[in-house]
């Protein structure tokens, strides 16, 4: 937010963010959606390992049995499908199962069984190809059993294609959830950002007003005094000083207990928009003498304007706008405060002769952060006239002056009750000289 010179409203911006909060955040976004993404797709590649090497090891566990099975039991004209069977004969010679690899047997393996060894198993590569085999004594013969591993190759292929596929589906779909749950978790801190930055907002613009006019109110005391002013004269201004000094401490509790985010705990009681407006008016009345404008406060209508609110809250309206006609009024103009009575509600206006308003912008003034030219200031007044149940609108024309007005529900009235009586009261009168 910025504030023109007097009394003028203007933003510089929308209700985004400005650019350093912005790239902070789009910064921690960024960084969460890279964790998120990354913390699944570590944990899609451990199961895809884990799948990968469950896969081979089934696979081998299942071969090995598989052929320690078929050489004990298989005939070899007969072995089971994908195993070849081979018989050493006592005569030196292999009998091979129909349709053999040519390759094989391995015949160390063989020779070493048939010495009297231990069955083995073991992994071989025969002319470019990798087999599994297994030999052992049976039946006192010598038999080796062979698996082509190009079945399980493949299958594991497939496996690691399927795997990476779904690896980098998952990581898009990491990436995905990693965008939804960094926005999910960077909304409240933007959130508060907002708020800190709207807060900041409402201090300066609600402190800025009553510090102005007790500046104001200052320099023109120092000025009398040097000027040789009898200080007794003075007194007036002096409780003008701290009737104004008063009035700035309620405003900044106000805005602490907003800064705690508690309600504010003075309850609604009746209020005096007439009083309120004449102290505003006469608080300000150094301010515009010194631009040479006149203020005048008026009543009118049968009923007394007197509504149900907090008294602090209603003067910082009637101080808004005051404040706002000031600021757009030019030198020798002249601002008017109306109020009327009515049943069930009270109307305050404030009418200004300065630079008027556009009538196509009346609703757009009371928005916060939209547009600009436009002041938070009333943005502040709705939202106070909206908690007091009322209404404010504006009107005017360029250069015609621009009028505001704040209707709000009058007080109930209360009977009154007859005044005890009391014995007549003798009027003093003093003795007679002589």
């Amino acid at each position: 937010m910025s504030l023109t010179p007097p009394g003028r409203w203007r933003l510089t911006g929308g209700p985004r963010l400005p650019d350093p909060d912005r790239r902070l955040l789009v910064r921690a976004r960024r960084r969460i959606t890279v964790q998120v993404a990354g913390a699944i797709s570590v944990v899609l590649a451990l199961v895809g390992v884990l799948v990968w090497c469950a896969m081979g090891h089934g696979q081998g566990t299942a071969a090995e049995r598989d052929l320690a099975a078929a050489a004990q039991r298989s005939p070899v004209a007969h072995p089971p499908p994908c195993v070849w069977l081979y018989e050493l004969r006592s005569d030196g010679t292999v009998r091979p199962s129909p349709g053999a690899p040519a390759t094989l047997p391995v015949r160390p393996a063989l020779a070493r069984v048939a010495a009297g060894g231990e069955p083995e198993t073991a992994h071989v590569t025969v002319a470019g190809r990798d087999y599994l085999i297994h030999t052992r004594e049976r039946a006192g013969t010598t038999v080796q059993a062979a698996m082509d591993l190009r079945h399980q190759a493949a299958e594991q292929q497939r496996l690691l294609r399927t795997l990476i596929g779904a690896e980098i589906a998952g990581l898009l779909a990491a990436l995905l959830v990693g965008q939804v749950v960094s926005r999910r978790a960077i909304a409240p801190l933007g959130e508060a950002l907002a708020r800190q930055r709207r807060f900041a907002a409402d201090v300066s613009h609600e402190l800025r007003t009553p510090l102005t006019r007790l500046h104001t109110r200052a320099q023109l005391l120092s000025r009398r005094l040097r000027g040789g002013t009898d200080p007794i004269l003075l007194l007036d201004e002096v409780d003008q000083l701290t009737t104004g000094t008063g009035q700035l401490g309620e405003v900044v509790e106000d805005l602490l207990r907003s800064a705690q985010f508690k309600q504010l705990s003075r309850p609604f009681g009746p209020v005096d928009l007439a009083v309120l407006a004449a102290e505003l008016a006469v608080a300000e009345s150094a301010r515009a003498a010194a631009r040479r404008i006149s203020i005048e406060v008026r009543c009118e209508g049968p009923g007394d304007p007197v509504v149900r609110g907090v008294e602090s809250a209603l003067r910082r309206v009637i101080s808004a706008l005051l404040d706002n006609a000031l600021g757009h009024t030019g030198p020798g103009g002249h601002i008017q405060v109306t109020l009327a009575g009515e049943p069930g509600t009270v109307s305050l206006t404030v009418r200004d002769d300065g630079a008027g308003l556009d009538p196509e912008d009346a609703e757009r003034l009371f928005t916060r952060f939209e547009g600009t030219g436009f002041g938070l200031g009333l943005a502040l007044v709705r939202e106070v006239v909206d908690g007091h149940h009322g209404t404010i609108t504006a009107d005017g024309r360029p250069g015609g002056g621009a009028v505001f007005t704040v209707r709000l529900p009058a007080h109930p009235a209360e009977p009154i009750a007859e005044p005890p009586r009391r014995p007549a009261r003798q009027r003093y009168q003093p003795p007679l000289p002589g």
